[in-house]
């Protein structure tokens, strides 16, 4: 499944900023939907993921309560709502599928089986 993510930008400390991950080639259905980002010279980290059929989700520490994670079946979307944003923000953001996982929220990188370009996430102070 290809995935085309969008979205990214600059933003004040404490704005606001909606990511967008669509698929092409195939429905989400049955599948876990991660965000995922990296800042210079650091390891991609996960951020929030969904199970696109159950809806349940998770969230790392440092964005809880300020990041959302939701999904539209019928844009075949997944979104990642961030508010609050903070300068440690800053980073490539990637979306990326877990195609094989009908079940439960795969929180490692090496179960995702498909990853989108990145989009950028600069936030300024």
């Amino acid at each position: 499944v290809q995935l085309q993510a969008c979205g990214g930008g600059l933003m004040q400390s404490g704005g606001s900023l909606r990511l967008s991950c669509a698929a092409a080639g195939r429905s989400f259905s049955g599948s876990a939907m991660g965000w995922f980002r990296q800042a210079p010279g650091t390891e991609r980290e996960i951020v929030a993921v969904i199970n696109w059929s159950s809806g349940s989700t998770y969230y790392a520490d440092p964005v809880k309560g300020r990041f959302t994670i939701s999904r539209d079946s019928a844009k075949n979307t997944v979104y990642l709502q961030m508010n609050a944003l903070k300068p440690e923000d800053t980073a490539v953001y990637y979306c990326a599928a877990d195609t094989r996982r009908r079940i439960g929220l795969p929180l490692t990188r090496e179960y995702y089986n498909s990853w989108g370009q990145g989009t950028l996430v600069t936030v300024s102070s």
